[in-house]
């Protein structure tokens, strides 16, 4: 079992996913999004990707048993609060995560972002790979979060407007998640809309389109918030708002690092403290 340091939330985010060379997403947007947020992020890395703003140029999986060795040492001495997960390619990965999560952090809420499709609309995951995750991940955890196109994948069905997204998050909660946030930013509109639900009712919540090529890891960064906000008690529907004001600043204070796709800038709030 976890161990324990004391009682009450600490805010202790394991993430379980792969390091992005250019600090835009992956491990290294989890980080930022956690500290940002006021948690702490402990990590399990799956893979080491060659990656720019432009994509990613080579990938290196980590042995499964360095994977589940990261998460089994973090888990035993420091506990978690919340299991944030992000792209698990293969299903044997899954299949790890899944075994040690049962035996050391059964009772950690999980946060299940699937990343399955790239900006360029390319599949990075195997069939293998998605049953895996809808039988062994989605089945009792905390809040999933898929965009649009992962959602279509997950359910099989359309997913083009805020009906589809309402679809889609009833159709994995029957599947056993506590919780789908159901992203509509792949959706073409003036108005992002992103569909919460969860067995305690449903939330919408709206914001402007913010025009940007600076949205690299805006999936990570938003669930590794969302997982923050969690580990430090927050109720589903609060930290998910909590995380889409700091996403959404992060965008809007982006730099434009890169030659493509940039970053969001993690930091944005530090930068208003400096000002103050």
């Amino acid at each position: 079992m976890t161990q324990e340091k004391d009682s009450g939330p600490q805010g202790r985010v394991l993430v379980v996913a792969g390091s992005d060379s250019g600090g835009g997403a992956g491990i290294q947007a989890d980080i930022k999004s956690i500290m940002a947020m006021g948690g702490y992020a402990m990590t399990a890395i799956t893979a080491i990707t060659v990656q720019d703003t432009r994509g990613v140029h080579d990938v290196h999986a980590i042995p499964l048993e360095t994977v589940r060795g990261q998460m089994t040492v973090c888990l035993k001495d420091i506990g978690a609060d919340a299991v944030k997960t992000g792209m698990l390619a293969t299903a044997e990965l899954v299949e790890i995560v899944a075994e040690t999560l049962e035996d050391l952090a059964p009772t950690a809420p999980t946060i299940i972002d699937p990343v399955m499709v790239a900006s360029s609309g390319d599949r990075l995951v195997n069939e293998r790979a998605v049953q895996s995750l809808q039988s062994l991940l989605i089945p009792g955890a905390g809040l999933l979060t898929p965009n649009a196109p992962e959602a279509e994948i997950l359910t099989g069905k359309s997913v083009d407007g805020i009906n589809g997204q309402r679809r889609a998050a009833e159709l994995l909660l029957k599947r056993g998640a506590k919780g789908v946030l159901i992203k509509g930013g792949h959706i073409p509109g003036r108005i992002v809309m992103d569909v919460l639900q969860t067995e305690h009712g449903e939330w919408i919540f709206e914001s402007e389109r913010i025009d940007t090529s600076s949205t690299h890891g805006t999936g990570c960064s938003l669930a590794s918030a969302i997982a923050a906000g969690i580990a430090q008690g927050a109720a589903i529907e609060d930290a998910v708002e909590a995380a889409r004001d700091y996403l959404i600043g992060a965008i809007r204070n982006a730099k434009g690092y890169g030659h493509g796709h940039g970053p969001v800038h993690h930091g944005w709030q530090l930068d208003r403290d400096e000002e103050r």
